[in-house]
């Protein structure tokens, strides 16, 4: 079949209601989202295809078949790094509290983890501030190619890059606009986080969820997109900084295999705070305030590199402390802790934000 009668085909078996609704195989996902990345479909039948999967919950095998397609179709560079970590934070942003995961490449590089984050400058469903603001703020390049953002991370003097999902998939931004006509969270928003643009010998998938059944899935996301480990974090906003207030769920992942489970007591390392997160100011607004809240999270996070002390400071301690310990650079997240406060304090941070 061609791109088009596939795509029929699809939808007839995908979008007949809660109870006559049909499964489709990997392949069939796969071709049907790659057609729709090359331009292949319109914008009609594009819209049905996701809203149809999301309605009948896709399977595993459908998640797998979307990942691959949009796999195929993105610019990877393996990068000369034992070992990479991927922050995943979700691409569009947050729109209740300050993206302390914006300030933890730059930290993880200093303590020996070469680190990627990815994103995009607006999406739905939340519209919020995203990591690429706040690298505008931070007066950086947004624009970095795959391969110049690999040079960065195998620079030792800087060893971490921001890159944008319209560098690395183009067809995948192309559509963008059509997932905010959508309005709802489709399966794209679940496998955007994991295509993994670079890769380093070994590559470490750092996530965020919020809903409790999404681990397992996406430990499975991770193998099939050729990441070796995943940290599930249950974040903030769903992202990858759990709360500094309450007990979250943690769990580590080598390949499929859960190797840890652990709730995370901030208090354990030495975190007391009142609020679990830092929330926006309250005279600031998504809608209409992006570039100052970007300045705003900037001053922050740039007082907390240089030591400061408080709730940024410590969103840094404890996330920080994680990644250490699953990626084995600590043997306890007591220890971890310490080694992210003495380089914290150091100041020496600052000099990577560049």
């Amino acid at each position: 079949m061609n791109p088009q009668e596939l795509m029929k085909s699809i939808i007839q078996r995908i979008a007949t209601g809660p109870d006559l609704s049909k499964n489709i195989a990997f392949e069939e996902a796969k071709d049907g989202m790659q057609a729709i990345l090359k331009g292949e479909i319109d914008d009609v039948q594009s819209a049905i295809f996701l809203i149809a999967l999301r309605m009948k919950r896709e399977t595993m095998e459908e998640n797998e078949g979307i990942l691959a397609a949009i796999l195929t179709e993105s610019d990877k560079q393996e990068v000369d790094v034992e070992h990479l970590v991927d922050l995943g934070d979700p691409y569009s942003g947050y729109n209740r509290s300050i993206p302390i995961s914006s300030f933890l490449p730059p930290l993880l590089a200093e303590l020996g983890l070469p680190t990627v984050i990815h994103g995009l400058d607006s999406v739905s469903p939340k519209y919020g501030l995203t990591h690429r603001h706040i690298n505008q703020a931070l007066g950086l390049s947004v624009d970095h190619s795959t391969a110049e953002a690999k040079a960065r991370i195998e620079n030792t003097s800087i060893g971490w890059s921001y890159v944008d999902q319209k560098s690395y998939c183009k067809g995948l931004h192309d559509i963008v606009s059509l997932r905010d006509r959508v309005i709802k969270r489709t399966v794209i928003n679940t496998v955007e986080t994991l295509i993994g643009p670079l890769r380093g010998k070994t590559t470490h998938s750092i996530l965020g969820y919020v809903h409790k059944p999404y681990p397992p899935i996406y430990a499975h996301l991770v193998k099939a997109s050729g990441m070796d480990t995943a940290l599930l974090v249950r974040g903030v906003e769903g992202g990858v900084v759990p709360s500094l207030r309450q007990k979250g769920l943690m769990v580590s992942y080598q390949g499929t295999d859960e190797q840890d489970r652990v709730d995370i007591d901030p208090s354990s390392i030495g975190i007391d705070q009142d609020m679990r997160a830092i929330s926006f100011p309250g005279e600031m607004d998504v809608k209409s305030d992006i570039k100052d809240l970007a300045e705003y999270t900037v001053k922050l996070g740039k007082s907390a590199l240089s030591g400061e002390q408080g709730m940024f400071y410590d969103g840094l301690v404890l996330s920080a402390s994680l990644i250490l310990w699953h990626t084995k650079k600590s043997d306890s997240l007591a220890d971890a802790a310490k080694i992210v406060r003495s380089t914290l304090d150091s100041g020496k941070v600052l000099n990577r934000l560049k």
